[in-house]
């Protein structure tokens, strides 16, 4: 059984993975950097180790540094969180190799789905359904013109490695393809070390949906439902909400059903999140996402499982405590990111925070690692914490949500509070018509009439 849980990770979900291991009675470890010996986990964790300065790549992202935090203190398992080492096939390789339990997928499912070509390729012979595109990658232009043309404009280029919006460029027409996939495969190779890219049809005004699946190494699978994560901006997520006022429930049981029998096809263990773009009633693939999510709490919130423990029981060779039956989806639930920007130019504001005040009632959660005097390191992502609240209805639910964003102090710099509370009482928003394309619009507007 885990008794130790190395942390490979910082900030709210390092302190997220932190209380799950101690409900369930097991110690934890708290890696950081110098400039995070002051945080909330490493505070709170029975024992922390300093893995290095500043910087991710010398911190949190030295895998010789983890695995010697891991030796030195005796734990038998790590889990990486989401971002830095969570999808590193090699990590996780390494971290079974030395005999200590990686509590996340096996590397070869990392791998797998990390590449974007091979992860289309293995969730269709799956059965799940996939945007019209490219075969494989395409290495120049006159590979790509004849596809585009018979899937017609626009289309999208993306990196085969890709992740987080870059290495993506839409194309309007036949005259941009060409600078289009030459400067994907530049910023391909400049940001992830390789430069393969592929075509895609580009769908003009899609919901992002994605499906919650988990799976132990006893054949078991499960979804736990949908989110909508639709309102973005450069391609990064600012709010998500469960279950998603696009679909009703024939559909969810559909395309959670398609999910759960293709993740039982792969053999997949532990938590994973498959996402779509969704217009006109179709599902398209984009990608898995072999680990937990930062939205993850919504989906906790209207189903009651606890997704931190799952994985920690699977990791341990547990079967889940869920069958697909046992699944009940109650209520609604929203999640506001909040970060330390300027709320209306995104401008990075870290710096030390005077007054906090979280919001609390019913069915109200926060995931932070905030404390009054805390000093945020200019260093890392600027998401500082996660609101989330639930309600019987939507309606419910958002009434709560407005209230909540009132409550929550966050003194000495500027945060996404602001935005939050502006978005959640549009028209728009309000009706749930909304598209990926929404919020950049919004935005826009914003500026037009400043």
């Amino acid at each position: 059984m885990i008794e130790k849980v190395l942390i490979a990770n910082r900030g709210e979900i390092a302190l997220r993975i932190h209380r799950a291991c101690h409900e369930m009675g097991i110690k934890t470890v708290a890696v950081h950097s110098t400039a995070d010996e002051k945080a909330m986990h490493v505070r709170l964790a029975d024992e922390s180790v300093c893995i290095g300065p500043p910087a991710s790549v010398d911190s949190y992202l030295n895998i010789p540094a983890i695995m010697s935090a891991a030796e030195i203190t005796g734990a038998d398992a790590i889990h990486p969180g989401y971002g830095f080492l969570s999808e590193n096939a090699k990590f996780a390789e390494i971290v079974e190799k030395y005999g200590i339990k990686f509590i996340g997928p096996t590397a070869d499912h990392i791998n797998l789905m990390g590449d974007k070509i091979s992860a289309k390729e293995a969730v269709k012979n799956a059965g799940i359904p996939v945007v019209p595109g490219s075969e494989g990658e395409i290495n120049t232009y006159e590979d790509a013109a004849p596809i585009a043309a018979d899937m017609g404009y626009p289309v999208i280029v993306k990196a085969a490695a890709g992740g987080g919006g870059r290495g993506m460029k839409i194309v309007q027409s036949a005259d941009e393809l060409e600078v289009a996939v030459t400067s994907c495969q530049r910023e391909a190779e400049a940001a992830f070390g390789d430069g393969t890219v592929y075509l895609e049809k580009f769908l003009t005004t899609p919901r992002h949906i994605e499906i919650q699946i988990l799976a132990d190494t006893h054949g078991n699978v499960v979804h736990l439902g949908e989110r909508d994560c639709s309102l973005q901006r450069r391609h990064q997520k600012v709010l998500e909400e469960s279950p998603s006022p696009a679909l009703n429930s024939k559909q969810r049981d559909e395309i959670g059903e398609i999910c759960r029998k293709a993740v039982e096809t792969l053999g997949y263990r532990g938590a994973g999140t498959i996402e779509f773009l969704y217009e006109n009633g179709e599902f398209y693939f984009i990608e898995m996402n072999t680990r937990l999510q930062v939205e993850h709490p919504v989906t906790e919130m209207i189903t009651g499982i606890d997704l931190v423990k799952e994985q920690i029981r699977v990791a341990d060779g547990l079967e889940l405590k869920h069958k697909q039956d046992d699944v009940k989806f109650s209520g609604h639930a929203i999640e506001c990111r909040i970060n330390a920007e300027d709320p209306f130019t995104f401008m990075p504001s870290p710096g030390q925070v005077k007054d906090y005040h979280t919001p609390g009632g019913l069915d109200v959660r926060v995931d932070s690692g905030l404390y009054a005097r805390y000093h945020i390191p200019p260093h890392y992502d600027s998401m500082i914490a996660k609101l989330i609240v639930h309600g019987k209805t939507r309606n419910e639910c958002l009434m709560r949500l407005r209230r909540s964003l009132e409550e929550y102090v966050i003194d000495g710099i500027k945060t996404t509070i602001p935005l939050h509370q502006k978005l959640i009482r549009e028209d728009d928003f309000i009706n749930g018509d909304y598209n990926i394309h929404w919020l950049e619009k919004y935005l826009d507007s914003l500026t037009e009439t400043s």
